[in-house]
């Protein structure tokens, strides 16, 4: 199997792409707290409308719910996310899917900053 990944016109892109359990291979906090679930999370799980973030064990996972926005200029998807202690919104800025749609790689840009590259297999 390829490790190809194409990138994906977010424009036109169906919103169930973004479900699934997806593993953060990489993040950059900036200005976001260090200790919110979201920055805390190892994995975040987006079944439709429900959001699970599981932070590296022994911590508990938080739940909440979210939801896919679209900007009316450009059609760009931001996934606003909404847990008990946190509520926050990310612009998807790229993602790239494997020719046979196993293998996804999502990049969020959150609006405290913070960065997170999720993988998912």
């Amino acid at each position: 199997m390829s490790d190809l990944l194409l990138d994906i016109n977010l424009q036109h892109l169906p919103d169930d792409y973004f479900g699934g359990e997806w593993q953060v291979a990489s993040r950059v906090l900036n200005h976001n707290d260090p200790t919110s679930p979201l920055a805390l999370a190892d994995r975040l799980v987006l079944t439709p409308g429900q959001l699970e973030a599981r932070p590296t064990p022994p911590g508990p996972s938080q739940t909440g719910n979210w939801a896919v926005m679209r900007d009316e200029l450009m059609n760009r998807p931001y996934l606003n996310f909404e847990l008990p202690n946190e509520a926050t919104r990310a612009l998807v800025t790229r993602l790239r899917r494997s020719a046979d749609g196993l293998r996804s790689q999502l990049n969020l840009y959150f609006a405290s900053g913070m960065e997170m590259q999720l993988d998912r297999a």
